[in-house]
């Protein structure tokens, strides 16, 4: 090998090794819930809001809140938020009961994630 192919063999090994690294992903998890994962209210919330920490696309967003008999209690369709992390949705009345968010995103970089958490409406006077 002469002197002029090494720089050209090192900038082929540079090639290769870029070309055969994984890349970076990331993926929306929830980094701020309201309410919270396993908190107990004394009344009904108006909503759920979750906000992610990584932006997610709002068409394959899935939001959905389930009272103990499986009947999705949400009022519409879930809300994208301007900052393109927060995901919310309206909620009917909730009666005293455990209910169940269940969540579905797509993050930026196609990777999707979901997962569920619970919160307790409790009966008044017995929070």
């Amino acid at each position: 090998m002469t002197a002029r192919q090494l720089p050209l063999l090192g900038v082929v090994i540079l090639a290769a090794m870029v070309a055969g690294a994984p890349a970076a992903s990331a993926h929306s998890f929830p980094m701020a819930e309201n309410p919270g994962a396993g908190q107990t209210l004394d009344a009904s919330p108006s909503e759920v809001s979750i906000k992610y920490d990584a932006p997610i696309e709002k068409l394959f967003a899935k939001l959905e809140v389930l009272d103990a008999s499986g009947a999705n209690e949400a009022i519409g369709q879930p809300v994208f938020g301007a900052d393109g992390y927060t995901l919310s949705i309206k909620l009917s009345r909730l009666k005293p009961g455990e209910y169940t968010v269940k969540w579905g995103v797509l993050c930026v970089d196609t990777h999707r994630t979901e997962g569920s958490y619970r919160f307790i409406v409790a009966a008044k006077g017995n929070p």
